[in-house]
This record gives C-alpha cells, structure tokens and sequence, in this order.
C-alpha cells in the first residue's frame, strides 16, 4: 500500500516526452572523410517513421544544408565554431559527448534515444544519479535534518518507508533506462521488471534493518547506504544490459557488482555525513 501510494507521484508519460524531446546534431568538417566519421559516430540509433511529427529528428546533415530544427552544432578541432557550438576531438570524440550532455541535460533522454553515442554515458549516469538518490535517502531517513537540504528535487511529500522511496526510485530508473535505450516505457509494458524491483525491495531492505539493529549507537546508518546504493546500482547495471542486450547480469556478474557497489555507497554516505556534522559543527 505504501508503495503504491508512493507511485502515484510517478507517471511514465513524463518519461515518454522526454524521450519524444525533437533533437537534432549538425556537423562541420573540413573534408568530406572527416564529415563522414563525424556523421559515423554520431550515427542515428534508427529511422523513425513512426514519428513523422518530430521532423527527423537526429538527422545529420552538412553544414550547407538548411533543415529545422537544428539544436546542436558540432565542429571539428581547427574548424571556428559558432555561437554555441561543440569541438569534436579526433583523438577523444567521447569528450564531446560528456561536453554535450553537460550543457544539454534536459535533452540527454532523447539524444541516448536517437543517438548510439550518448546511451552508455547517459545510461551510467542515470544509475549512478539514482543509486547516490537511494542513498541519500536511506541516510536521511536516519538523520532527519538532512531531508531538507539533499538534492532530490522530485520527491515530494511523506514516504511511510524509505522501502517505498527506493522502490519508486528504481521503478523511475527503469523507465529511464528504457527511454534512453529506446525500449518501450510503461507500468503495463515493463510489468517483468517492475516485479522484480517489487520482489527485490525488501531484500534489500531486510539486510539494512537487520545491520541497523546489530550495530549499535547509530553504526548501521552508513552499512544501511551502502546497501541502498548496492541494491539499486546492480539493478541499473542489470536493466541496462537487458535494455542494451536482450540478456541481464550472470549471478556471478551481480555478486561481485555489489560488492564493488557497496563499498562505493557506504563512501557517498560516510562523505555525506561528514560534511553534515562540519556544517553543523561551523
């Protein structure tokens, strides 16, 4: 019940715009080769006749061509670049792409939709966001004071648990992933794995409280981080594979994954808690 409460300030449609956002890259070269490797890396994911409305979106086309709308521009080092416009490094094109993401957060969906080049930088980023969020969280929950001032801007309200929280969380995460990964979005259409965040929450949670009550004097709050970050960053790392190729993680493949992602969290929270106790302490 809880949960499903919690739910209801997540609605997949928000997802699905964001995705649908009209995005565009134009290219600049200084020779046709050079065109052709930018237009290469910056390749359309697929046509998308079914979307006639979004006026091809992600089409690439030459600097001479007149096409609407244009919303990024990208020039090859040693090519004067317009108002605006981002520096394609030969020897480094990915830098482009963080450059890119970073000015245009707002379209990342939609570029990771159309464009092979931006879903894993977008796709690691959208787990990692998450997994710091649960964690974030999961501390808050134990130290009230720091609800106010943790950057998660969409969630609103009261949460009976922080079970829910996560959950709807990583729900939001799965649709993000299957936006950015081109997959279809929604409650009914990834019902598979919406159930198996449902099954997994509270194991996850199960673990935390017990830590909580075996170490005493508060100790568990960071072991309880740890364990919200773990469990969500294997499942992002999970969904993406799916996502990306059809297949999940090996058990092996989760096992040792967590165990990487737990020492990571409990290092976001033991950071987290540390600048809180200076700042309360200044």
């Amino acid at each position: 019940m809880q949960i499903r409460e919690a739910l209801s300030n997540l609605n997949p449609a928000e997802v699905r715009d964001l995705a649908r956002r009209p995005v565009s890259i134009e290219v600049f070269a200084s020779t046709p080769r050079v065109h052709e490797e930018m237009a290469n890396y910056f390749a359309l994911a697929k046509k998308r006749a079914e979307e006639p409305h979004l006026d091809a979106p992600g089409v690439i086309r030459r600097g001479s061509d007149v096409y609407a709308p244009v919303v990024i521009r990208i020039y090859e080092e040693g090519v004067p670049p317009g108002p605006g416009g981002f520096v394609y490094q030969r020897a480094k094109p990915e830098k482009v792409v963080c450059e890119i993401l970073e000015q245009h957060s707002d379209l990342k969906i939609a570029l990771a939709r159309n464009y092979i080049a931006f879903r894993k930088p977008v796709s690691d980023d959208l787990v990692f966001t998450v997994s710091k969020e649960n964690a974030f969280f999961s501390v808050a929950t134990s130290v009230p004071a720091l609800m106010p001032i943790l950057a998660v801007p969409w969630a609103v309200g009261e949460f009976a648990s922080d079970t829910a929280f996560l959950t709807m969380n990583q729900i939001r995460m799965a649709f993000m992933l299957a936006a950015a990964n081109d997959q279809t979005i929604g409650y009914r259409e990834q019902k598979a794995e919406i159930a198996s965040l449902f099954a997994g929450a509270f194991g996850w949670r199960a673990i935390a409280r017990e830590l909580i009550g075996v170490i005493p004097m508060g100790a568990g709050i960071i072991p309880k981080a740890g364990i919200a970050f773990a469990g969500t960053y294997v499942v992002g790392l999970s969904l993406e594979r799916f996502y990306r190729m059809g297949a999940g993680m090996t058990a092996a493949e989760r096992k040792q994954a967590y165990k990487d992602a737990l020492d990571r969290g409990k290092a976001i929270a033991t950071n987290l808690l540390n600048s809180y106790k200076a700042q309360k302490a200044g």
